[in-house]
């Protein structure tokens, strides 16, 4: 969608009050919060079309009242990390969209989809700037962990972009990774001293995909019960 889609609604503030009470229920609906983030972004000026794509998401919900985000007690205390970006993927300012998703050995823990600050020129370049992003969550929660006197394992970050996994790794500052100088040497420092490690994942098994595209019914379901979505235990 876009904010020239569609003709301007005549009360804004209806489309504003129901976008925002579907912002507290992605607290714990998080396979909403791709479709809620993007209809956020036309909170300003919203059109007949956004408000069709609102009414949508409450249909979705009203057809899937029984999911919700399940927790089971788990031995395992690893930190595992899947980040995700989309390209430019903004039809106004072409920023991409950062998705990650962080478990707690197989329980989801924190999780986010946001719009970049600023405008990657490739995939790798906003790949890169979702890894930073999802590296400075995990080591936030490293340091949690320590603080309760848990000294979990260095954390597994998941990414499916090997470009940005081998500027991260590789030791060579060029002028092609200049204009992302920040990211890479606070991702670089991270992976060099062994704080976490990066490996690659194939693109159909990311699960913080849901977090920045829209995906086919098949594909959102699976990823759904990746992220530990799904109905009540009898």
């Amino acid at each position: 969608m876009s904010t020239t889609d569609g003709v301007p609604l005549a009360d804004p503030s209806h489309y504003r009050c129901l976008v925002g009470s579907l912002q507290y229920i992605t607290l714990t609906r998080l396979d909403i919060s791709f479709a809620v983030h993007h209809v956020c972004r036309f909170m300003q000026t919203p059109h007949d079309t956004h408000l069709i794509a609102v009414k949508r998401i409450f249909r979705y919900l009203k057809g899937t009242l029984n999911v919700g985000l399940h927790y089971i007690r788990n031995p395992i205390h690893e930190l595992r990390g899947f980040c995700d970006a989309d390209w430019a993927g903004c039809r106004d300012d072409r920023r991409s969209t950062t998705g990650f998703a962080i478990f707690l050995g197989t329980n989801l823990i924190s999780w986010g989809a946001k719009k970049q600050a600023t405008v990657s020129r490739s995939t790798a370049e906003a790949e890169y700037h979702a890894l930073a992003s999802t590296i400075a969550e995990l080591m936030w929660f490293v340091h949690l962990l320590n603080i309760v006197g848990h000294c979990a394992p260095s954390p597994q970050l998941y990414c499916d972009n090997i470009s940005a996994i081998h500027v991260a790794k590789n030791p060579v500052f060029h002028h092609r990774t200049k204009h992302i100088e920040i990211d890479v040497h606070f991702v670089r420092k991270r992976v060099a001293s062994g704080a976490l490690s990066l490996a690659h994942i194939l693109g159909s098994d990311q699960i913080a995909d849901i977090f920045t595209k829209s995906l086919c019914a098949a594909m959102f379901a699976l990823n759904r019960a990746k992220l530990c979505l799904g109905p009540a235990p009898p």
